[in-house]
């Protein structure tokens, strides 16, 4: 068991690196104009919206673009109210990571790692952005290939078992699970990632699955909490509207859980890829139902949390 456990960790390990490489590279290559289009293609909730949902998928992490929107209001270049568009981008942004690492790419791994390699290495801004893009991307694919494998050992565990099978009978066993697994590893993919190495190996049902991956998207605003700690009141309005947004979004689907888990099947017949869908049909449906609603949202929030927000 100690040495599934130690693999399991080193597969997630090098999962979160390469997403962090990968992450790395992109960033480097936008960082110069990446404050000023924040700035510039805000000014309006669904041109942030918008500009969110594309800048999110370019850095490959909504928490990194959070990071920066606290940060930003923090320093009064732009308003709470501004940055409810960009939450509601960047929640649909973030799939696209999922998406990617349903490709079937396997005999492209060994290629992007070494290319990747060599073109970091060289002196060059746009090598560098790349090499890091490939790279980090390769290790994407060792890790989930790692998880796979691991998969049906794990499942052998009697106490893994037991609690696999309260996640199948119980949805909100599943979605608490979500939760806590993102709030740890702090990274929603990573988690989403692995459901879908379960997914893979018929272990989870998909209704299980979607209640997993519906927890991490609220197990994703603890880094947007951290991120707020000791800034101004504004600032942790925009960690508090985070995690409303996903809260809500949640619970706007749960009653129609299975009816979607359904809808999903139709999709593919691939258990992974349909858990990668399923995360997609989700930000999207939630972001565009709440985006109208975006001024009300910030009027509640503030309420409920203004004067806490010191």
């Amino acid at each position: 068991m100690t040495q599934i456990i130690s693999l399991f960790a080193v597969f997630l390990t090098i999962f979160i690196f390469g997403m962090t490489v990968m992450r790395l590279g992109l960033n480097t290559a936008s960082q110069e104009k990446f404050k000023d289009l924040l700035l510039r293609y805000t000014d309006k909730t669904w041109k942030g919206f918008l500009f969110g949902a594309v800048l999110t998928a370019v850095v490959q992490s909504s928490s990194a673009v959070m990071v920066i929107v606290i940060g930003l209001v923090a320093a009064r270049l732009m308003s709470f109210r501004q940055s409810i568009g960009i939450i509601l981008g960047a929640n649909i942004g973030t799939t696209v990571s999922t998406e990617i690492i349903t490709l079937e790419l396997n005999q492209m791994i060994l290629p992007f790692l070494i290319i990747g390699f060599i073109m970091i290495l060289y002196p060059s801004k746009w090598s560098f952005c790349s090499g890091s893009a490939l790279f980090g991307l390769g290790c994407m694919f060792v890790a989930m290939n790692g998880f796979e494998a691991l998969a049906g050992p794990i499942t052998e565990l009697s106490w893994v078992q037991h609690f696999l099978q309260r996640t199948n009978e119980h949805i909100l066993f599943g979605l608490g699970l979500g939760t806590t697994m993102t709030a740890v590893i702090q990274s929603s993919t990573a988690t989403t990632a692995i459901i879908m190495s379960l997914m893979h190996e018929n272990i989870l049902s998909l209704t299980s699955g979607i209640a997993i991956m519906l927890g991490a998207n609220v197990g994703t605003c603890v880094t947007a909490v951290i991120a707020s700690v000791g800034t101004t009141r504004e600032a942790k309005l925009v960690a508090f509207a985070h995690i409303w947004i996903n809260i809500i979004g949640v619970f706007l689907f749960l009653p129609f859980l299975k009816i979607f888990s359904e809808f999903v099947i139709l999709l593919t017949h691939l258990p992974d890829v349909q858990i990668a869908h399923a995360s997609v049909l989700f930000n999207v449906i939630s972001s565009i139902l709440l985006l109208p609603c975006a001024g009300l949202l910030a009027a509640l929030i503030t309420k409920l949390h203004g004067e806490r927000a010191i």
